[in-house]
């Protein structure tokens, strides 16, 4: 059983979630707590030392993020809820920390907590807030960084170091600067639904490249791009005119 409290600054999202929590997450999930405000919050994670805490985004006028940072050493795992912070999302998403957007949806609640019961430790939650509040600060698509699953753990990428990755069935391999290679668990669709605002282009079924590290585009029927570490890949010939597209405005 795990001991969860809601911070939130709406009651009605505050009851929403705690219905679901009731009807959805009884055998997993007990509610030990809400608060409506950062102040209240941290009184509550000092009061009830959580094993989970569903964190608003957007909180009166502060953020859950002022509260994380508030607190220092984090003990506890966090679910991110929001409304629209579209920036905020994406800032999550590269740190790999989980979140629901509202209202929220009770499968979604449930994948959240399938997921949570697969628990990473509390220095691996730590190290995905680093990189949260590194994305926060930093705008520029370059200065992201995106954490990654292995064998071990995770790894911290910067986002501009990326030079290409490569779809293996249900595995993506990431190939960067310094010809290092990385094979992770996750499809190229995801990678592609993380990076395609930075830069990120999908010349092949199989292969999603950084267009900031191509050479030169060399012609053909649907033609090939050599990249900085010399790698040749393809262009299919359904994405050509889209790809032409984009080198031609960059």
């Amino acid at each position: 059983m795990i001991s969860a409290i809601i911070i939130d600054d709406e009651q009605s999202c505050i009851d929403r979630l705690s219905g679901l929590l009731e009807t959805h997450c009884a055998e997993t999930i007990r509610l030990a707590g809400t608060a409506d405000s950062v102040a209240k919050g941290i009184q509550a994670i000092h009061s009830t030392q959580p094993g989970l805490v569903f964190l608003d985004v957007q909180i009166g006028s502060e953020t859950g993020f002022d509260l994380l940072r508030q607190i220092g050493e984090i003990r506890f795992e966090v679910i991110f809820t929001t409304a629209f912070e579209k920036y905020a999302v994406q800032a999550i998403k590269f740190s790999a920390a989980d979140y629901l957007l509202k209202p929220v949806d009770p499968d979604d609640l449930l994948q959240a907590v399938d997921r949570l019961k697969a628990k990473i430790s509390k220095e691996e939650m730590s190290q995905k807030l680093d990189v949260l509040f590194h994305n926060l600060k930093t705008i520029e698509g370059a200065s992201k960084k995106i954490s990654v699953p292995t064998i071990n753990g995770f790894e911290f990428l910067q986002v501009g170091d990326i030079i290409r990755c490569e779809s293996d069935v249900n595995y993506t391999s990431i190939f960067l600067k310094g010809k290092q290679k990385l094979t992770v668990a996750k499809t190229l669709k995801e990678f592609e639904e993380l990076l395609s605002e930075y830069n990120f282009f999908r010349v092949h079924n199989s292969h999603l490249i950084n267009l900031s590290h191509i050479k030169k585009y060399n012609k053909g029927t649907g033609g090939y791009v050599t990249m900085t570490d010399n790698s040749e890949v393809e262009v299919s010939t359904r994405r050509k005119d889209e790809f032409l597209k984009r080198i031609g405005g960059m």
